[in-house]
């Protein structure tokens, strides 16, 4: 994979990407390292779906409601890749599904692979995602969500090696809710990239954790729309950045003429843990409306040195007294996960994060 056949830094939304780090990470040799997906199963009921290198694993598979099918892909520089075979969950009206669990392994090279969530009005699931191995992983997913349809996810994104690109377009019809948690607890490069249009009173939680270490470099770039009035919406980002890495979070609101009444908040937070770290926020709004209420706010700092020295004093050693803080700081953004399995498995991913960066 040649660096000029991927998006250029030169383009506004990829200034902070990395696309050398995307072709070395396509260019990985295949490794006959043994990855167990079981290792990374919750214990949650319903489906457990075990995608190796793009392509389902049938044989350890248990695909419940999920089907499998052609996806087709959004018009992106890296999201049109992922057009073709691929995993679809499809809800019929009032239906509820047990959660939908995936394990994405991959073992070097590149891989591509679509899904899709299509929920019919007052339909409700859940779907966990999971990326493990080293490679370049590229990922697109659509979601439609009909009328009062209720949609959580959560991703944790902690492959070895490589990079992992997710592109994500969702439509959310009126009163629908899409909340989506992710975690960036790995050693791979990792970007967020998602478009998100709500309709009328809809509600949209897009957010989570990035954390960065060595010469990592981790980014988001989402943008959600108020389509219609009444709409609400609420990014909220951390970001840890130790050593030489990078983290970067982008995230918009664009309100539209008639979209009276929409209520869009973004939380953009950096943390670094040496000074030799970088964290790049962006946060914006672009609103044609007159009735509205929405919000951003951005900052990046150090842990607070008299909250360490106070600990320490205590007898609190210096590196648990950061990893307490750290783990503060970006409890907001993992206490959102409504289930408490999963919560409790992104915040171990966090700790042992943690304890290896620190």
């Amino acid at each position: 994979m040649s660096v000029l056949e991927l998006p250029s830094v030169r383009e506004e939304g990829w200034r902070w990407s990395d696309p050398e780090a995307i072709a070395a990470a396509a260019a990985m040799s295949w490794s006959d390292a043994p990855v167990d997906p079981a290792d990374y199963f919750l214990d949650l009921p319903g489906a457990r779906i075990v995608v190796r290198d793009g392509e389902v694993d049938q044989a350890a598979s248990d695909l419940h409601r999920v089907t499998l099918g052609h996806v087709e892909a959004a018009e992106h520089a890296l999201g049109r890749r992922t057009a073709g075979p691929g995993w679809v969950l499809e809800l019929a009206e009032d239906a509820a599904a047990h959660p939908v669990q995936i394990v994405h392994v991959s073992t070097g090279g590149s891989n591509h692979f679509a899904g899709a969530i299509r929920l019919a009005d007052d339909a409700a699931a859940q779907v966990v995602e999971t990326y493990v191995g080293a490679g370049w992983a590229n990922r697109g997913l659509s979601v439609t969500l009909g009328k009062a349809a209720r949609l959580m996810r959560a991703v944790r994104l902690i492959q070895a090696g490589g990079f992992t690109s997710l592109r994500e377009d969702a439509t959310l019809g009126q009163g629908a809710s899409l909340v989506t948690s992710f975690l960036g607890a790995g050693a791979a490069g990792t970007r967020i990239d998602a478009t998100i249009v709500a309709g009328e009173g809809a509600f949209a939680e897009y957010g989570g954790a990035l954390l960065s270490a060595g010469e990592q470099r981790q980014e988001c770039a989402v943008a959600v729309r108020h389509a219609e009035p009444n709409g609400q919406s609420h990014q909220l980002w951390r970001a840890v950045a130790a050593d030489r890495s990078t983290a970067s979070l982008a995230a918009r609101v664009e309100v539209a003429r008639h979209a009276q009444k929409a209520d869009g908040e973004q939380s953009l937070r950096g943390l670094l843990l040496k000074r030799t770290a970088t964290v790049n926020l962006k946060p914006e709004l672009e609103i044609f409306a007159d009735d509205v209420k929405c919000a951003h706010g951005a900052t990046v700092g150090e842990l607070d040195a008299r909250a360490l020295f106070y600990m320490q004093s205590r007898g609190i050693p210096r590196a648990r007294a950061q990893a307490l803080l750290t783990r503060a700081f970006v409890a907001d953004a993992l206490d959102r996960i409504g289930s408490v399995v999963v919560r409790e498995a992104f915040v171990a991913d966090a700790d042992a994060w943690l304890a290896a960066a620190l």
